[in-house]
């Protein structure tokens, strides 16, 4: 979704919708994904966004995100003044709470004192909102909150219609609103799984606030993604880059759904997949699913153009351009093929920069991301575009795949591209694909595999000495990789028993000639990435 085609983003839109306006918020992403959660429609837009986009919108209510930014300078972000004159329910988080503040007449300043985690915030006013939701309440007493607190700046003067529903040792103003006005703040952050009731606070916002009915689901996704593409698509052919992922099987099993045989998928072994997986993908893409597929070896192109990249950046645009290459001389050779379909899905858009504005900063590109070049000369087709991981998940459900496609741990379009650090080789390609085989064979045999979000090894281009019989070695070093998370913005090392680990490096290293030495990579998201490049 970007933001000039947020308000057509369904042919059969949704009648309830929220809004979101980012103010640059980590967390944006975040309470998008808490909305749909609660089965409520949600979109993002840039705080700046014109006051034409959003009413054309048509939003049930709107959620001001917070942000790095500070509303006591004067030329910061502020929200279009029209949104608290639409008559809808409006609701600020943190920054969010203090532009809505400042602009309705409040006063908002540097605090000397910051909040950051976890604080207890007291209920002191009834609430839509919150009243209720308070622990040790008793007569006189509404009753406290543990939340999570991120900011420097506070609210000190309130604008006229709105009380103080709930303060903080250093927040005179932790939770604010205006009942008739229907506006509402927030200086601690719901969406975190850190805030213990945070969900039940935005339930209450949806449900209770904007009247919300909880009609977000998948049958009414694939519903609505049928019909578009119908209409989009008329009787044109499409032509899908089939890689056996999650996403793009997902995709290819909805664009079967919605045009049967218009629809054609390419499979390009690139030679930077996993063990086995061209032969495993082709059988059950064709057998199990009965899609029309065509296999491409072009290992050797990919081999060569890499030949000595080794910036990360360089590489993903590298094998992002050779796909496109491939789909547009395998497109050559089709007739009336008009679209070419993708199973871009929306964290590929978040951290690609993709909702198209000057305040979000690139983590890394995806080659999915960011149009077409003219010379294809095909249209694009992004049915998986809007949605989080685990929408796309619910869906390949519903539409009947197999159980071991739609609950596959990701894999980037990039492949072992990005899981071989510095330069790549096809000698790196087979130790990696070999070493990576054991590790998921290992998690699976000790029921751990769908404990992890994702799990894979990655190549390091360094080697360390080791001993083989009574022979010294010098070897590649391979780091194995486990997280768990809700939603793929941040993420936690897996905590994998010790022994299980010492089963898979000693497999490793005596099965996989190349590699005399296995680490295990325990760094979070953020700081790090779930991938390393």
């Amino acid at each position: 979704m970007t933001p000039s085609s947020a308000a057509d983003h369904h042919s059969a839109s949704p009648e309830d919708k929220i809004l979101v306006l980012d103010f640059g918020s980590q967390y944006t992403q975040l309470i998008a994904r808490r909305i749909r959660e609660c089965k409520v429609f949600s979109a993002i837009l840039p705080y700046d966004a014109l006051f034409e986009s959003i009413k054309s919108f048509q939003p049930t209510g709107i959620i001001l995100s917070g942000g790095p930014a500070t509303v006591t300078e004067e030329f910061t972000a502020r929200a279009a003044s029209e949104i608290f004159e639409m008559g809808i329910p409006v609701l600020g988080i943190c920054y969010g709470m203090q532009t809505m503040a400042a602009q309705l007449g409040g006063k908002v300043e540097n605090s000397l004192v910051h909040e950051y985690g976890h604080t207890t915030m007291a209920l002191v006013e009834e609430s839509e909102l919150l009243s209720g939701l308070g622990e040790n309440s008793s007569n006189g007493s509404f009753g406290e909150m543990d939340v999570w607190m991120s900011h420097g700046d506070r609210v000190i003067e309130l604008p006229e219609g709105f009380t103080a529903t709930a303060c903080s040792a250093n927040s005179p103003f932790a939770a604010i609103s205006d009942g008739k006005r229907q506006l509402y703040g927030l200086q601690f952050h719901p969406e975190v799984t850190h805030t213990p009731k945070g969900q039940e606070v935005i339930e209450r916002f949806l449900y209770r606030i904007c009247r919300c009915s909880p009609n977000w689901k998948s049958e009414s996704i694939i519903q609505n993604q049928i019909e578009s593409i119908r209409q989009k698509v008329g009787s044109d052919q499409v032509l899908l880059a089939l890689s056996g992922g999650v996403d793009s099987s997902v995709c290819a099993a909805l664009l079967q759904k919605a045009i049967g045989d218009q629809l054609i998928c390419i499979f390009v072994d690139n030679g930077l997949l996993r063990l086995d997986e061209a032969k495993t993908v082709y059988q059950t893409m064709t057998e199990k699913i009965g899609i029309n597929l065509l296999a491409i070896d072009a290992a050797d192109r990919f081999f060569s153009e890499l030949a000595g990249v080794t910036e990360p950046e360089l590489k993903r645009k590298i094998i992002g351009r050779l796909f496109i290459e491939i789909f547009q001389e395998e497109a050559s050779k089709l007739k009336d093929v008009k679209w070419l379909a993708q199973g871009t899905i929306y964290p590929d858009v978040i951290e690609s920069a993709g909702l198209q504005t000057d305040k979000a900063k690139v983590i890394k590109s995806h080659h999915n991301v960011g149009g077409l070049p003219e010379s294809l000369h095909l249209q694009l087709l992004e049915p998986l575009r809007e949605l989080f991981k685990d929408e796309v998940r619910k869906i390949g459900s519903e539409l009947g795949l197999p159980h071991e496609i739609v609950y596959r741990h990701p894999f980037p379009g990039p492949g072992l591209g990005v899981r071989i650090l510095g330069e790549v080789k096809k000698k790196f390609a087979d130790i990696l694909r070999q070493a990576d085989a054991i590790y998921i064979e290992e998690l699976y045999r000790h029921d751990l595999y769908y404990e992890a979000s994702q799990a894979f090894v990655v190549f390091l281009p360094v080697k360390s000495v080791g001993v083989v019989g009574d022979n010294r070695a010098y070897d590649y070093v391979v780091s194995l990789r486990a997280v768990q998370t809700q939603d793929f913005m941040t993420a936690n090392c897996m905590e994998l028993p010790h022994q299980v680990l010492q089963i898979i490096a000693s497999r490793i290293v005596n099965e996989v000639a190349g590699v005399s030495r296995v680490t295990y990579d325990i760094t979070s998201k953020p700081p790090a990435t779930i991938e390393w490049e």
